[in-house]
């Protein structure tokens, strides 16, 4: 078990190339290769150097950070008056390896945003396109104890939903009467889907995504700042959708795990082998994307088009190339 454990961190280590953080493990160590060291920086540059995309849904999406959304970054259609009648959803974010930095995942929440919702994520804009400095730590005693690399916390990323509602509430608020509470949904990737699965409890949430993560399924808290396990799936109220990189995933027992164990409300387990990176820096978040939107667009709204991707025999997900789909308590 513990030999396992030791292959796990490791591996969540390496896996913190994707998207600029750590993955579920703790923050990863300098690589002792010069080379996989370049290689790990060049990959970050071209992710940071990526344009952001707008989002392919009817209302092209933008990031920005507002002084009413302290310490957090919004994603939202850029011409609101666009929308007419239709309301807001909101869904709140969990970044990868909980980290800080709310455009680690900028081109997958475009995406989503597009889709006429607004979407909050702790932290600020430290990768991408108007990225802001990382700021800088106080200096340490020699002897002070290691920090630890979490960031972020459940607690900031419920926080974004308080700020989205006051915002609906305020009359001079640009979101001012277009948000509808009642379409709320979390989700996040890797320890940020862990962040998810730990707010999902909230009795406003309706609707749960979870990208490369679940809980450790030994029982095991390798992330130090962080405490989880299984009793997290019991409080779950709504339908949720595990989305998976296949079992190139490090996370992938874990979320299947979590799949296995779920049994007192509707799950989904859709994966596809491109790792514990996702699609997240692929243009508009690349497939995942589309099939969070789907998920939320079904869960929140009641799209039937949406729901079909996930629903009948087979679903329509189950016969797109390179997606494999489990699920429960779904038809």
């Amino acid at each position: 078990m513990r030999a396992g454990l030791h292959r796990l961190v490791v591996s969540l280590a390496s896996a913190s190339t994707f998207l600029g953080t750590a993955a579920l493990a703790q923050a990863p160590t300098p690589p002792t290769d010069t080379a996989a060291a370049e290689q790990q920086q060049a990959a970050r540059d071209r992710y940071n150097a990526m344009p952001d995309t707008p989002g392919t849904g009817p209302w092209p999406a933008i990031k920005r950070q507002d002084a009413h959304f302290p310490d957090h970054v919004i994603y939202h259609p850029a011409n609101l008056d666009a929308l007419g009648q239709k309301k807001l959803g909101v869904l709140l974010w969990g970044n990868g390896g909980c980290r800080a930095d709310g455009a680690s995942a900028r081109l997958h929440l475009a995406e989503i945003a597009s889709h006429g919702y607004l979407v909050v994520a702790p932290g600020a804009i430290l990768s991408g396109p108007g990225a802001a400095p990382a700021p800088a730590e106080a200096p340490r005693p020699a002897n002070a104890p290691p920090v630890d690399p979490v960031k972020t916390t459940a607690a900031q990323v419920l926080a974004g939903l308080d700020m989205a509602l006051a915002e609906n509430a305020r009359p001079d608020s640009p979101f001012h009467g277009r948000i509808d509470p009642k379409l709320i949904a979390v989700s996040g990737t890797s320890c940020g889907g862990l962040q998810a699965l730990q707010a999902a409890g909230d009795p406003r949430i309706r609707a749960v995504i979870v990208h490369n993560s679940g809980v450790f399924a030994d029982g095991s808290n390798p992330i130090k700042g962080m405490t989880v396990d299984k009793s997290l799936l019991l409080k779950l109220h709504t339908p949720v959708l595990y989305i998976l990189g296949g079992p190139s995933d490090v996370a992938f027992p874990n979320g299947s795990d979590d799949f296995d164990k779920i049994e007192h409300v509707p799950v989904a387990l859709a994966s596809i082998d491109v790792g514990h990176g996702g699609t997240f820096r692929q243009p508009n978040g690349g497939k995942a994307a589309s099939v969070a939107t789907d998920w939320l667009e079904w869960q929140l709204r009641g799209d039937r088009k949406a729901a079909a991707r996930f629903t009948g025999t087979p679903c329509g997900l189950c016969e797109e190339p390179g997606w494999t789909v489990k699920r429960k308590k779904i038809d």
